[in-house]
Parts: structure tokens; C-alpha cells; sequence
């Protein structure tokens, strides 16, 4: 149940915020993230293969979502820096924005 609310919660953001924006390419949207959902819930799982995929694509994008109010709680969450650790892409966490 909680997974379900957190994917509707994570809907909304993205089509609420009104903002979705290309950087290098790449569609800035937390909705891409969604692969990533039972790595950064409660208890977390092991990122797939496919999450590592949506990190890493989505890394140019992460201090535009910390500066979303819609999105900031979901990226700003305990987990991500572990997610992003397993993904090999933990230099990149905290972002300096």
C-alpha cells in the first residue's frame, strides 16, 4: 500500500510541477525514476539494473528536482545515496548545485 501511494504521489509531482526539462538531452522528469522505487522505500531492495540505468540518465537533473518543492522530498530521501552508491555513481551525491 505504501508503494502505491509513493507512485501516485510521484505521478502528481510530475504532472503537477507543471516543469519537465531537457538538460544534455536528457527529459528532466522524477516520473523517469520510477524503476527506482523499491530501492529507495521502506525497507529498501537492491537497485535493478534498470533503476542504475534511470540514475545515471538522470543525474544532470537532480538539483533542478532539489529545488522542486514537489520533488525535493522523494530526491532528498536517506536512500538515494545508497542507490546511487550500488549504481557506481556515488561521487555524484549530494549534487553541488
Amino acid at each position: 500500500m505504501k508503494r502505491v501511494s509513493f507512485v501516485m504521489i510521484l505521478c502528481a509531482v510530475a504532472v503537477f510541477s507543471g516543469e519537465t526539462r531537457t538538460v544534455e538531452a536528457v527529459t528532466c522528469s522524477p516520473i523517469e525514476l520510477i524503476p527506482c522505487l523499491p530501492a529507495i522505500s521502506t525497507p529498501p531492495k537492491p537497485p535493478s539494473a534498470a533503476c542504475c540505468r534511470k540514475v545515471k540518465e538522470q543525474l544532470p537533473c537532480f538539483c533542478g528536482y532539489l529545488k522542486d518543492p514537489g520533488a525535493k522530498p522523494f530526491i532528498d530521501n536517506p536512500n538515494i545515496p545508497k542507490v546511487a552508491s550500488s549504481c557506481g555513481v556515488a561521487h555524484a551525491f549530494p549534487p553541488k548545485c
